[in-house]
């Protein structure tokens, strides 16, 4: 299911640009859909959690929730190269139309984004998470990697083949993932149909922001440094800033799976706090030693290593900080939190120089690592205890 969601996107950002010159719209509006986008998905993703949450209260499961969404963004995604491509029609009406489509479907795909990865939680132990997760962090690295060679050959295939195609795969996906993921075998006693009784776990509305503050420092980090990776290769090395995205990506996918045992072993806290730290660090050596390519390439592959071990631990972070009932809620506030600092990196870093990119990505990286402190006496609870703290 992650990789099909990754693929949607990839095509999504392949085609987007061909999209709007269809319309005449200029390429700048592109940055400006990506935040309006970010920023609404930012609410939306915690929004959807919260409510696939209490369809698995009411009913056991969450894939009649999961489906809507997965069906809705089928629907949706079909439609974009139809409506494109209708002909090379114009004008302000249609402009509004596409754009409306566009963001449209960007905000159905977080209908079924945070339940889906929200499972990870009930098909794996708290303390063996961060392995189980290590299986995103090598499918979203792969498909990073693969990225840049992907749109030309999805370009080629053409928009009709390529949305049927991506579309195929994600109801495929959704498919296996109903066979393998039966409904919980949850007795909902008859005096827990009074909405009373329905009431989900309750837990400290302080963990709300933490989770989301660290999604967001964790995404604004990760942007400023796959700026700051090519920006901080020497110019006359141009070959190796074309290629070292590429190094970066292919250090994670590789190290994914070691860097989840290793995880394991550590502690999701203690392995989060180490990865968001040495990325800081790493962060701020690719801006004092930019003019060594050698050392660029070295810094490349321990920030790829280091972002696998952050990876791994951030959806494991996300679901220990709430009770298992708000799984969802949970991921989708990481999310959210990811969402509002992709909309603040294109609104604040379009065009950064190499020392900001460095400072402010160890600053961001740092501020998450705040985050995760602050919030640690309460990492491995499951239910509050009593307290003053306001409960949601």
């Amino acid at each position: 299911m992650q990789g099909s969601i990754t693929l949607l996107w990839v095509i999504y950002v392949a085609y987007l640009p061909e999209f709007l010159g269809e319309f005449g719209l200029p390429l700048r509006v592109a940055t400006i859909l990506l935040i309006v986008e970010n920023l609404l998905s930012a609410a939306t993703e915690p929004l959807m959690g919260n409510f696939s949450d209490r369809s698995q209260r009411w009913v056991g499961t969450r894939f009649p929730f999961i489906a809507f969404g997965i069906i809705l963004s089928s629907i949706l995604f079909l439609a974009l190269p139809i409506v494109a491509f209708a002909g090379g029609l114009s004008g302000p009406v249609l402009q509004g139309l596409v754009i409306m489509l566009l963001v449209s479907w960007a905000l159905a795909m977080t209908i079924f984004r945070s339940p889906v990865l929200s499972l990870l939680g009930r098909y794996a132990i708290s303390s063996q998470l961060p392995f189980a997760a290590s299986i995103l962090t090598l499918v979203g690295a792969l498909a990073s990697a693969v990225a840049p060679l992907a749109n030309q050959a999805l370009l080629q295939l053409g928009a009709p083949l390529t949305f049927v195609g991506g579309t195929l795969i994600l109801l495929g996906a959704a498919i296996y993932l109903r066979r393998v993921v039966p409904p919980a075998s949850i007795e909902v006693p008859r005096q827990t149909r009074s909405s009373a009784n329905r009431a989900l776990p309750a837990f400290p509305l302080r963990n709300l922001i933490f989770v989301f503050l660290t999604g967001m420092g964790i995404t604004i980090g990760f942007r400023l440094l796959l700026f700051v990776l090519p920006a901080a290769v020497p110019a006359e090395s141009s070959a190796l800033g074309r290629s070292i995205l590429l190094m970066f990506f292919g250090a994670i996918a590789l190290s994914a799976l070691p860097m989840g045992a290793w995880a394991v072993r550590l502690g999701t806290v203690r392995a989060l706090l180490l990865g968001l730290g040495s990325l800081a660090v790493e962060l701020l050596l690719l801006f004092w030693f930019s003019s060594l390519a050698a050392l660029m390439l070295v810094v490349a592959v321990l920030a790829g290593f280091t972002f696998s071990l952050v990876s791994n631990c951030t959806l494991p972070f996300a679901l220990s900080l709430v009770p298992p009932a708000r799984a969802a809620l949970g991921t989708g506030l990481f999310f959210g939190g990811g969402a509002m600092g992709s909309s603040l990196f294109f609104s604040l870093f379009q065009d950064p120089t190499l020392a900001i990119g460095s400072v402010f990505g160890a600053i961001a990286f740092l501020c998450a690592a705040f985050c995760v402190v602050l919030c640690r006496p309460l990492v491995p609870a499951t239910a509050p205890s009593a307290s003053d703290e306001p409960m949601v």
